[in-house]
């Protein structure tokens, strides 16, 4: 028996660590010579360790190593290997920083796994337009490190210091989407290595208007592909102003109910939160113990507000509403340094839940229903967590409707794997039911393709699959993903 649910939790729940070689089989000597003839011999590596250094992310999926890495250095090179690994029938798997959550660097053929991180330059800024255009290897730390003295900012943040043409491939979003929107609110244009080579500019060469009704809309279409569709060679990205003045603050409630009431209380009220973050009991007392904050053990708010001052103190005055929930406990974060600790802890949740049970791996689901069935669901889930056994902790970005439940699982233990992916489906079935979605920000990848089915129906499926087929038509492109 225990064989049995070994082997099929290693299908359904592979987790990483048990690397595989993909159905293709090696690659020949004189293909892997024609990658060196274009980005040059330094930049191509068949190494085991480095293979399987690209083949995982930062998910619980297992190793599926490509069978060679390339760095190209400028968009040329890409294209060039795209049209190499496409002539061959060779799939292609781009890889930006390694931070995705569901599987989708995993070369489950094999092939050939296209390392971006080299085309690191900023290659446009367009002050008085708001916009920059960037290549694919500048993450967003570095484009706001960059942006430093300019007075804007790009506000998306996923938490991880993703690059941005990665985080325009997942469709990512974070902290800040509730008054900024997600990537696909701030990308204006978009430069895609498409199969076979050909370059494609979403919006048009140079292009970088605010909006436009003519023809369809390219640009959304790759947001949101996991590299299925063509590898972003660069993206050009809407920016912000920095806002003149900003206040982070806590908030402890009596129960979830509560908290997620005062959530919709506020968005209701139309008080423009810039940050509007939900952490159950369970999460609270982990980030209390993992990054030595001090706050009440209960279900809690983390808040943050941008602008004026005199916006301010009117934002601050008329998110009193919670009190009338309960609310309590509240702290203010006026200092720069004292939000930057607040808001490291929120984005440090994930490591400080993993260090409730040290040696056991997470996952993290992902589901995002509508503001009005967000108490409902959280509720539930709260509930089925408990009464499911596992150790678990529920976090999330509430002000859209998008939370995460960070469940821990020992590897060794099969039967708990299994009530993980049972736990994992039921809850997006319930977002589902709800008018959700399975995925708010993480993507598909592996994992979630029957439930992507479930979601958009068979109508949905088919067009997908015939976009798909238009743009790659031999399935070369990030094989097993989305589909």
């Amino acid at each position: 028996m225990a064989c049995l649910l070994r082997a099929a939790t290693w299908r359904l729940f592979p987790w990483r660590g048990y690397c595989s070689r993909g159905t293709k089989g090696e690659l020949s000597k004189g293909f892997v010579e024609a990658l060196k003839a274009v980005v040059g011999s330094p930049h191509v590596s068949t190494a085991a360790a480095v293979r399987e250094q690209h083949g995982h992310d930062e998910s619980f999926h297992r190793c599926q190593p490509p069978d060679a890495v390339v760095w190209p250095q400028n968009v040329e090179q890409v294209s060039q290997l795209a049209a190499l690994c496409y002539d061959q029938g060779v799939p292609i798997i781009p890889f930006g920083t390694g931070t995705g959550l569901e599987g989708g660097v995993c070369a489950v053929q094999g092939g050939v796994c296209i390392n971006l991180t080299h085309m690191d330059r900023i290659l446009q800024l367009n002050l008085e337009d708001f916009s920059v255009l960037v290549e694919p290897g500048v993450t967003r730390k570095a484009l706001n490190t960059h942006l430093r003295d300019s007075g804007l900012w790009f506000p998306v943040d996923p938490g991880a210091d993703a690059s941005l043409c990665g985080m325009v491939a997942t469709g990512a979003s974070g902290t800040n989407a509730v008054r900024y929107g997600t990537m696909r609110d701030n990308v204006l244009n978009l430069e895609v290595v498409l199969p076979g080579g050909r370059l494609l500019h979403t919006a048009g060469p140079g292009r970088h208007f605010r909006k436009s009704a003519a023809g369809y809309n390219l640009t959304g279409l790759f947001v949101g592909s996991e590299g299925t569709l063509g590898l972003i060679t660069a993206a050009t990205l809407r920016l912000h102003p920095v806002p003149e003045a900003t206040v982070a603050a806590t908030c402890a409630f009596p129960s979830i109910q509560a908290a997620v009431d005062s959530t919709v209380h506020i968005l209701q009220a139309a008080v423009p939160v810039a940050r509007i973050e939900f952490l159950d009991d369970a999460m609270i007392d982990a980030c209390n113990r993992h990054s030595k904050l001090n706050r009440c053990v209960a279900p809690t708010l983390f808040l943050e507000f941008h602008g004026s001052e005199q916006a301010l103190a009117e934002q601050v005055q008329r998110t009193e509403i919670t009190r009338h929930n309960g609310g309590s406990h509240f702290s203010w974060a006026k200092e720069a340094e004292e939000r930057s600790r607040l808001w490291a802890a929120r984005h440090n949740a994930w490591y400080a839940a993993l260090a409730l049970r040290p040696g056991c791996k997470g996952y993290s689901t992902d589901v995002c229903v509508p503001i009005s069935r967000l108490p409902e669901i959280l509720v539930q889930t709260k509930e089925n967590l408990k009464a499911s056994g596992l150790t678990g902790t529920i976090v999330g970005h509430v002000g859209d409707g998008n939370f995460h439940c960070i469940l821990l699982a020992d590897p060794e233990d099969p039967e708990e794997l299994l009530k993980v992916m049972a736990f994992s489906k039921q809850l997006a079935r319930h977002a589902l039911a709800f008018h959700g979605t399975c995925t708010g920000e993480h993507g598909i990848g592996l994992g979630k393709r029957q439930l992507l089915q479930e979601e958009v129906g068979a109508v949905g499926m088919e067009v997908m699959r015939q976009f798909k087929a238009t743009l790659d038509p031999r399935g070369l492109m990030n094989p097993g993903k989305v589909l």
